[in-house]
Parts: structure tokens; sequence; C-alpha cells
């Protein structure tokens, strides 16, 4: 099927509202492993303000459709795709190629598309499966969480800080929101937080302490990085780990390695590629499981129109965004 359709494309490095631009291109056609689908909802998320910057590590030749998650249904497959043409899928897109979730259609890989769990809208869904996933994977498989820990998440308003917010809740910890107002205080503890704590009304770590009676948290989940995460791995308890996910603030923490030592505890990386079909099935099973109690939910906090998603991107890179934002055609 040939065909033409509207896109944003990237057309040079810069902050979104300057470099992004709609155009008409060509239909994609799916290659081996790969489908094409029509958009129903596009998740927004900071690397895709990374990639209009061109510092993010996977951001593709210019230029480009960026969009790294979507929800939407089947119109199109490749070769080897048993996905019928109608499904209604949730998914990782093909952005690294150039064709992600920001256009009225986008290529796919097979092998990261997943059922809707009952319960979620397409907006829902659209922004729900790559934060989740990193979060069961840094908060379960890496994070070894047990019901009754403390739990710090950096950065808790945002798109990773959410799920890890709800998601601990869920797996029955005690949720520490680290923020920096009180309106993304009144949220994530709208969203199950505990307790939140305002990292700019001084240094974090006694904080944390003084939240768990002096005894520190088992885990800080840090989508942040930099000094914020290096303030906050002085709070965590004896055998407490740095779950290290992601660098909103532009650099890695520095820890020093003989601080670890003299405290027992653990920087851990947590990175959600490499996972095998069978493992990937298994983690969505368990946070459908989970939606379908009604444990977890995507807090969706605005729906954006397809020809405001510069805007958007842009309070997004200007941090002005509380919650989730999803673009909707």
């Amino acid at each position: 099927m040939t065909g033409r359709m509207r896109a944003w494309q990237v057309g040079g490095a810069g902050e979104p509202a300057e470099v992004l631009h709609e155009v008409e291109v060509d239909l994609p056609q799916p290659g081996p492993g790969q489908a094409r689908i029509r958009v129903t909802a596009a998740g927004i998320g900071l690397p895709d303000v990374f990639m209009c910057r061109g510092t993010y590590p996977l951001t593709p030749p210019l230029p480009f459709t960026s969009g790294q998650e979507a929800t939407g249904t089947v119109t199109a497959v490749g070769e080897g795709v048993e996905l019928p043409i109608g499904a209604r899928i949730m998914c990782v897109t093909a952005f690294t190629e150039g064709s992600g979730s920001f256009a009225e259609e986008c290529l796919v890989l097979a092998d990261s598309a997943f059922a809707v769990p009952d319960g979620l809208t397409d907006a829902e869904a659209a922004g729900f499966w790559i934060p989740h996933l990193t979060g069961w994977i840094g908060l379960v498989d890496r994070g070894r969480i047990a019901p009754g820990d403390w739990l710090a998440v950096l950065g808790a308003a945002g798109g990773s800080g959410i799920a890890a917010v709800q998601l601990g809740r869920a797996l029955g910890a005690r949720v520490i929101a680290v923020v920096s107002d009180e309106e993304r205080a009144a949220f994530c503890r709208s969203l199950g937080a505990e307790a939140t704590v305002n990292h700019r009304d001084g240094p974090l770590a006694p904080a944390l302490r003084e939240i768990t009676g002096g005894r520190g948290v088992d885990l800080v989940y840090d989508p942040v990085g930099g000094s914020l995460a290096e303030d906050a791995a002085g709070g965590l308890a004896r055998h407490g780990r740095l779950l290290a996910v992601g660098f909103a603030s532009g650099t890695w923490p520095k820890l020093a390695t003989h601080n670890l030592v003299v405290t027992n505890t653990s920087v851990v990386g947590v990175f959600a590629g490499g996972y095998s079909r069978e493992e990937l099935d298994d983690i969505h099973a368990n946070l459908a499981a989970l939606v379908r109690d009604g444990r977890l939910r995507n807090a969706v906090t605005a729906e954006v129109p397809f020809a405001e998603l510069p805007k958007a991107l842009q309070r997004m890179a200007d941090r002005g965004v509380v919650g989730k934002l999803v673009m909707v055609p």
C-alpha cells in the first residue's frame, strides 16, 4: 500500500519549537520484523527533547520523526510478522530509523509490540510500556524490592518517576517522592507517595533519613543523575541500592567507590534493552495483572493535539510539565 501522511520532522539540532516542522511524506513500508500502525496515541518523553537537541545516544540521522512509544492499529506487516491487520497494540517504534510515533502512521518493532492491558485507554497505553517496563526491571529485577522497603524516587513527577512511584506502591514499598515544588508534591501524593521532599529546601540525604526514622532508604530510583543523585546516595540505608536509570540532568552521578564500601551500599545499572521476548512477555503479564487488579494506572495529565506537539515538547524542555503528556491525532 502506498500513500501519504502527515508527520513531525526534526530538521536540525536545537530546541523543539525551533527544529520541529510538519511535513507530508510517503507512508513508511515495514521491513522484516516490522509492522506499520495507524497511530491513535503517542507518548511524549524527555528523550524526544534530547533527540531534537541531538544529544540523545540513539538519535537517528537528520531529518527524522521521533516518538518512542505509541498505541495504534496494525495497517501493514513485514516479512516474518504474524500480527493481524487491525490488531490494537502498544509498542516501541522504529524511532532509531527515523520512523517514530509523531506521525499519522509509523513503523514498530514486532518484537516490542504487545496487547493493550484491559483497563487502559489508548492514551494511557501509549505512555505505559517504556516507563513501566523500565520501572519493573529497575525495582524488581535489578533492585530486588520487597514489601515494606523505603523507596525514594527522584524526578517523581516526570514520566519515569510517576511509573516508579505507582509501581513501588503497588509492590508494597513505602514511597518518598523527591520533587521541586508543592504542585508536583501534591500530584505524587495523589499517586500514592507516602511522603514528599522538595530537594530545593536543602540537602536531600538528611531529609530522607529523617523521614525513615534515621535508617535511610533501601532504594533510590534515579532517572535524574547529577548532583541530586549524588546527594540522595548519602541517604541510603545499609545494603541500599541506587538504581541508575537515566540522566535527565545531563550527567550521570559521580560516586566515590570508598563511600560505597564503607556504607555497604551499591550503584546498580538499569537498562531495558537486551531482554528476550519471553522475559518481556512475563513482565507484560505482571504489569497487566496489576492494572487489572486496580493497583496500577498510567497518570496521563494531558492529551496534546497533533498540531500542538512542538509547544508540548518545548514545555517539557523548559521543565514546565507535571506528569505524562500524550499526543493524539
